[in-house]
């Protein structure tokens, strides 16, 4: 009994937790899964081991025909430079060719603008685009108000910046979606 008293000695510590780590309110296996890791690892937080648990225990719920994104061939790599360059040129064309298309289509709240290296798009209530380098990656990066956030990388066959999970075309996802959203078609290439 005298070796027990130190381990019910913890137990009833940790039940009587604040009411901002209530375990009452866990499932009860999760609950005894806390109760046998203060016990068996008194100085580790049981939210360590908990998440830690949560987060190793269960099968990856992939698809079977999931696939990743492509593998980068290091070899093929930008230089800085030519990165720079094809960034930079790619940003300017569609920074004109979006003013372009601004004055086309009679969209409230429609606005251009390049500042910090980053090329930000408005469209009024139907969202906002931002797009800008980045350089250590070699990538440029898209957020869009319909896909969300892409990272794109050069493709030298393709001769553009691609989407290397979805293989889809910077340029041609751009057009797309603004067509999408302003029922007028714009080409930017």
């Amino acid at each position: 009994m005298a070796s027990r008293l130190p381990i019910l000695r913890r137990i009833s510590i940790l039940l009587k937790a604040p009411p901002s780590t209530t375990l009452r309110s866990l499932r009860p296996s999760l609950a005894r899964r806390f109760l046998l890791r203060k016990v068996l690892a008194p100085n580790v937080s049981p939210w360590i081991c908990a998440a830690a648990s949560s987060f190793c225990s269960g099968p990856l719920n992939l698809p079977q025909d999931s696939q990743g994104p492509a593998a980068i061939d290091y070899r093929s790599v930008l230089s800085e430079d030519e990165y720079h360059r094809l960034a930079n040129s790619t940003i300017q064309d569609l920074q004109e060719k979006l003013e372009e298309f601004g004055d086309i289509v009679e969209l409230e709240g429609f606005d251009v603008d390049y500042g910090n290296e980053v090329l930000t798009l408005k469209l009024g209530t139907l969202g906002t685009y931002v797009m800008n380098k980045q350089t250590p990656n070699r990538q440029i990066w898209l957020s869009s108000p319909i896909s969300g956030p892409s990272r794109f990388d050069w493709d030298h066959n393709a001769q553009a910046w691609v989407y290397r999970r979805t293989k889809a075309n910077l340029l041609k996802l751009l057009e797309s979606e603004l067509e999408q959203l302003c029922n007028k078609p714009v080409n930017l290439s």
